[in-house]
This record gives structure tokens, sequence and C-alpha cells, in this order.
């Protein structure tokens, strides 16, 4: 394993007010009682990582170092209150070594955080926020189950402002029911008037494993199906406001990525640069550079394992030199800067490259990655089809 000179902490918190119909992830809406158990498994999960680590035969030297990014994810993180995020963080603090953490998200929906919640945030070393925005349109909202309304997005980033939050991100999802040119403009509009420092746009694609997807792949009319708009509206939708936020200073550093100079997710990066991170939750995944793990990804089952004094793991593999390699392209190049073939090299080896050679000369050749030195990256057309161009990389 490569030794790691900082690490990223996830937190995984799988509650949500409501379940929006676009939903794939593994969230429910939880109860009071449900969110004060889940807490204190949590905190279990913590503070027995070691011994967890060892029984599962994980190396434990991951933990011990200085962890610089810390993200809690859901989900709605913040429907644990001050009270439950109190007590996660101070496990957390008292497990990892965290005292010069420089980057701590925490993901909410608008209007789930008042200001009393926001001031004990930042008290907590919180200094990121990851707005659910989606859309500032009330009938797309409505129509996805969302609870909020445009005016409480805008207030949300209002009310964090004033509580001392400088960096916040907005979520935005194109290809949302009834949305058309006219509506997501106006979104897109109201998002940079929000001033925010950091934008993801997310493609809305259909997948089973969502109700509104199950339901539009069966060409159904529930959850408004119906009236999803077309791929074609989905690319222009994307290319639009790619251009509207470069040209109000967001540059983009990762497909769905924007962000003012210096406001890129710290945490996120270390997702496609094959940096360590640890996952605690239910569905956590965790990363160590050689191997890849998970926990249990029902609730029921993390907490049973728990209460038990069991290791809540429910998946772990060691990656191969290949698929190393592999994920260093589809990851990588994500990444608006792209890959560094000499850093490959220096970590892997020029041999570990070479079943690939042929795929990176032919897509250079038909202009889908650009290369200028040692350095390769999707070229602008190949934005819109990289999950076409990432599985040339995939051999299996």
């Amino acid at each position: 394993m490569i030794q790691p000179r900082q690490l990223g902490v996830y937190l995984q918190v799988p509650f949500c007010e409501a379940k929006c119909t676009f939903c794939n992830f593994s969230s429910r809406v939880g109860r009071p009682s449900d969110l004060v158990r889940y807490t204190q498994a949590l905190g279990q999960e913590i503070s027995h990582l070691p011994e967890f680590y060892r029984a599962r035969g994980l190396p434990t030297d991951v933990l011990s170092a200085p962890v610089d990014t810390i993200y809690f994810g859901g989900g709605t993180p913040t429907l644990l209150g001050e009270e439950g995020l109190a007590e996660v963080v101070g496990a957390l603090r008292a497990a990892f070594l965290a005292d010069a953490v420089e980057e701590f998200t925490i993901e909410l929906t608008p209007g789930s955080a008042g200001e009393p919640l926001l001031q004990a945030m930042r008290k907590l070393g919180i200094n990121r926020l990851s707005l659910g925005a989606q859309t500032f349109n009330d009938r797309e909202l409505r129509a996805v189950g969302r609870l909020h309304s445009a005016e409480e997005i805008t207030a949300q980033v209002r009310l964090a402002g004033r509580a001392g939050f400088t960096n916040i991100s907005l979520d935005l999802i194109a290809g949302l029911p009834y949305q058309t040119e006219a509506s997501w403009r106006k979104t897109v509009e109201r998002a940079l008037q929000a001033a925010p420092s950091h934008v993801s746009v997310y493609l809305y694609e259909l997948d089973e494993h969502s109700r509104l997807g199950q339901e539009a792949l069966q060409q159904g009319t529930r959850y408004h199906a119906d009236q999803l708009p077309g791929e074609a509206f989905v690319v222009w939708a994307y290319e639009w406001a790619r251009e509207q936020l470069a040209a109000a200073g967001y540059a983009p550093y990762e497909i769905s990525n924007f962000a003012l100079p210096g406001f890129e997710s710290r945490h996120n990066l270390k997702y496609w640069r094959l940096q360590p991170y640890v996952g605690l939750g239910a569905g956590a995944h965790s990363f160590d550079g050689e191997r890849r793990w998970s926990n249990r990804v029902e609730v029921a089952h993390y907490e049973s394992c728990l209460e038990s004094g069991e290791p809540p793991l429910a998946q772990l593999r060691r990656l191969s030199l290949s698929e190393q390699v592999e994920e260093f392209f589809f990851l990588g190049l994500r990444r608006q800067e792209g890959i560094d073939l000499t850093e490959a090299t220096e970590r892997w080896g020029a041999g570990a490259l070479q079943p690939w050679r042929r795929t990176l000369e032919a897509l250079i050749s038909d202009g889908w990655l650009e290369r200028a030195n040692s350095r390769v990256r999707l070229s602008p057309p190949a934005v819109l089809v990289s999950n076409e161009i990432f599985q040339e990389f995939i051999t299996a």
C-alpha cells in the first residue's frame, strides 16, 4: 500500500425528509429514533475501526494519516441535528489525526438548516456547504418530490452567508420533468445570482434504480415520467450552463463540477486522483490505493453488526495492477486537466501502461482525446460522450 500523506474521511447519512423520485441512492425517510440509533452506530464504527480492519485483514496504516478533508454526505446529514453532528464529529476527532482539516463539507437541502444549526456547524469546524438545489423552478421541484421551493434555495444561501460560510456549492440537474430551455436558463441565472463558490451540473440519466427512471424505461406516466425532456435538450442544457458558468468565472475542473479559483472540492478530487479515503456509515466506500472496501448498504444490517460488535464491512477487493491502471484512466480523465502519463509510469512502471497504448493512440487520432507532452485529456466533443470513452479503458 502507498503510504498516504493525507487522508479524506467520508460519512454517509442515508436519511432524508422525503425520497426524491430521481434518487438512486440507498437513502430513506427516517424517524427521530432512527437518527439517534444511526448516530450511535456511527460512533461505534469510528471508535472500533482499527480492530474492525484487523479482523478483516485490512492494514490500519491508513488510519494514522493526517486528515485534511471530511465530507458528510447523504441523504441529508443535517437531519442529525446539532447534538448528533457534535457526537459524530467528537468521535472523529478522537479517532483520527484531524487537527488540521482544511475542508469540511456537509450536504444539506434548502430549508434544512436554520441559523442556530448553521452556527453550531461552524463551531464544529464545518466550513463548506453543498446545497442540493437541483432547479430554481417550483413546478420541476414538486414533480420530483422536493419539499423546498426556489425561494428557499436563495434564502438558505443568504442565511449561510450571514452565518459566516464563504464556501457554498449548489447542485443543479439538467433533464428533470417539465424542464424547458426557458426554465433552465432561469435556473442557471438564479444560481449565478446566488453567487456560490462552486456549482455542480449533473445530467439526469435514466436508470432502473430510481422510481422515475424505472417508470420512464417502462414508458409509463407515473412520477411525471412522460414529461422528461429529450436527450437533445440535456446536451444543450449542459453546454449552455457550461458557457454561462465560464463567462461568470467558474472554471470546469471536472466533467460535472465548476468552481471559482481556489474553491474546487478538495475531497472529491481525492476520488479522481486515486488518493486514499475512509468511508463510514451504511453503504460507505473506502480506498487505500490498492484495495476498495465498503460497508453493508442496508441500515438495519449495518446497525445490527455494530450492536453485536461485528465489523460492518460487506465487500473487500484488492485491485490488480491492471485494475489500478484502468481506474487511473477512467477516473483521471474526468478532470479538466486530464492525466499525466509520466506520473502513471512512475507509479506502476512503463510496462503497466503498454496494454492501453493502442487505445490511447486511436482515441487521440480520432479526436476524442488531446495530448500535450505527457498529459492527456478529453477533447471538448468527448465530454458529452465521456462514458463511452471511459469504457474503452475497461478490459472486463
